[in-house]
């Protein structure tokens, strides 16, 4: 158990142990632990997707191809809890997740943003409050999921619908890569949270800017070049409502850059500003 950094309401909030063994990450190279809840089986046959109709008709008879890609704002409406991760029956990776919020009004092939990585719904149960999401060993590879335990709390956010605020900024819900906390520091009710980033994704991270940190909209206050850092500071309702508090000093925390940043370094490596000076 930890203590809130909240001098106003020093509530309990539940401690995010750091995982020892990233157990589905080693699952990428090496056979999964026997003590996940999903039981493990032999390699699939390329003809088991045939040989199991019934199945295959109850999760996938109502999926409809997207003709619009997701979009999230970054604002956090839950905070849900791992009930089960590790291997399928059907041979992949699923994550069952408890939460209330986003199972009100969900359906087969909806997009949930779980710590800001853009999931699609296989599964749900309304009563039970559960839903459950896959995840592909690339998504594993370049996101902080594979540190996720039973138990562990995850920031949870629904696509945005057109009638929707846009309270946040444009976040895709594609993680650009991960972060390391490397810093913790209270100052009166707000947290300092300092952050270590590869300089590949720190080019893109820029004073007052924003920043999606495992999917919570954020704003950047300094950038320290030489470090390959930068922090942002958390008030102490935000520190109510998301997961990031409740990781430790040497965690990892997913990260995506604002995406017109990358826009404008595209169009200014293609030539299209001397385009427009030679017209």
């Amino acid at each position: 158990m930890a203590l809130s950094t909240s001098l106003n309401s020093l509530s309990i909030i539940p401690k995010a142990s750091a995982s020892k063994n990233p157990i589905i990450f080693n699952r990428l190279k090496t056979p999964l632990k026997t003590h996940l809840k999903f039981n493990p089986i032999s390699k699939p046959s390329s003809l088991s997707l045939f040989t199991q109709p019934s199945k295959l008709r109850l999760k996938t008879q109502y999926f409809q191809s997207p003709t619009i890609r997701s979009l999230f704002t970054g604002i956090v409406e839950e905070m849900g809890e791992i009930k089960q991760l590790g291997l399928a029956d059907h041979g992949g990776f699923d994550l069952k997740i408890h939460a209330k919020t986003v199972v009100e009004d969900v359906h087969l092939g909806d997009s949930i943003a779980v710590n800001g990585t853009c999931l699609t719904v296989t599964d749900f149960d309304t009563h039970l409050g559960e839903f459950t999401v896959g995840l592909a060993p690339e998504t594993l590879r370049k996101t902080s999921l594979s540190e996720l335990e039973t138990g562990s709390l995850v920031n949870l956010e629904r696509a945005i619908q057109p009638t929707g605020r846009m309270g946040g900024h444009f976040v895709q819900g594609h993680v650009d890569g991960t972060g390391e906390i490397v810093g913790k520091e209270v100052e009166g009710d707000s947290l300092w949270i300092k952050v270590k980033v590869d300089k590949s994704l720190l080019k893109y991270v820029v004073p007052k800017g924003f920043i999606a940190v495992d999917g919570t909209s954020l704003t950047v206050v300094n950038v320290f070049e030489e470090e390959l850092c930068f922090d942002f500071m958390l008030v102490a309702y935000t520190q109510q409502k998301v997961v990031i508090p409740l990781k430790e000093v040497g965690q990892k925390v997913n990260l995506e850059v604002d995406i017109l940043g990358k826009y404008v370094e595209r169009l200014l490596n293609s030539g299209f500003v001397d385009s427009i000076k030679g017209s």
